[in-house]
């Protein structure tokens, strides 16, 4: 993928900038997105990169634009033509010259447009192409008639966990409703294997069982409704045991006091019809087992 990737520097090659002669000038600290050339004579105007973040691109879908929320690392961008530009480089690019090479570009990675909108100087496309093993969201909106144009880039990606209930938040939650959710265990896609990042709230789970000798809980793990119903129940119950196994085997915490439940998609906090609401789905639930 690397090799088809280098194809996209070829295909703009004939657009990049060959040097910062003739007064060219970026805002300070931008830098084009990683492979990806500029036409001649633009100039970086704005620039802003975000480690996780949404943008809302426009699709089309069966004749009809839809909206497509895309979560991910997130570059954002401004491009001006420079006033002062090369002379012996001719004219400057019209609109659908700019938004042609993006997309040309494109494909030539095995990309697709999944968008186009726009006549003369003012037009708007959503592209997404494979960058390794990262999947590139980008839309490119061309104004003044290739004066200046604004390019969204979403590598899109889940969200890295860093802030997690600890443990006093853990024992407020089950005793004021006998339960407390878990966002800060990771599993990558249809696997039960814990992910490395998941130690501090496996850690804050120690500590809540440590200080609360008596306490037995059960852990339930859920899923989103993509995919297999039967599937993901399967798969529910392997990451619930798959935190036991970890409790257990790495903390010391006696078995006796921890009970494995799959529920699968079956109860879910959030419509499972958008991005968020299947992420707060995606879950481990301590339940308190209480006997009187």
């Amino acid at each position: 993928m690397k090799d088809i990737f280098r194809t996209l520097l070829v295909a703009l090659a004939a657009l990049t900038v060959a040097s910062t002669a003739f007064a060219q000038t970026d805002k300070p600290g931008s830098k084009d997105y990683p492979g990806l050339t500029r036409p001649q004579n633009y100039n970086i105007t704005d620039y802003e990169e975000l480690r996780f973040d949404s943008f809302t691109f426009r699709v089309m879908e069966n004749g009809r634009e839809k909206k497509q929320d895309v979560e991910g690392h997130h570059y954002s961008f401004r491009y001006d033509y420079n006033s002062q530009r090369d002379p012996s480089k001719g004219a400057m690019p019209s609109a659908i010259e700019v938004i042609r090479n993006y997309q040309n570009a494109v494909r030539a990675v095995g990309g697709k447009v999944l968008f186009e909108e726009g006549s003369g100087g003012d037009r708007y496309t959503t592209v997404h192409f494979a960058k390794g093993d990262k999947e590139v969201w980008m839309a490119l909106h061309v104004i003044a008639y290739g004066a200046v144009y604004n390019m969204q880039i979403v590598e899109k990606q889940a969200m890295q966990q860093e802030v997690t209930l600890n443990a006093a938040a853990m024992a407020n939650s089950i005793a004021d409703t006998g339960s407390v959710a878990i966002y800060g265990i990771n599993f990558d896609t249809a696997s039960s294997v814990i992910k490395p990042e998941s130690e501090p709230a496996i850690d804050e789970i120690v500590k809540l069982l440590n200080n609360k000798p008596a306490l037995k809980v059960g852990i339930v793990g859920h899923t989103d409704m993509v995919g297999d119903a039967s599937s993901n129940l399967r798969l529910s119950q392997a990451r619930a045991q798959a935190v036991i196994t970890a409790l257990v085997s790495k903390h010391g915490i006696a078995a006796t006091r921890l009970v494995a439940f799959g529920a699968g998609p079956w109860a879910p906090l959030a419509s499972n019809k958008t991005d968020d609401g299947r992420a707060k789905n995606r879950r481990v639930e301590l339940v308190e087992i209480a006997t009187k």
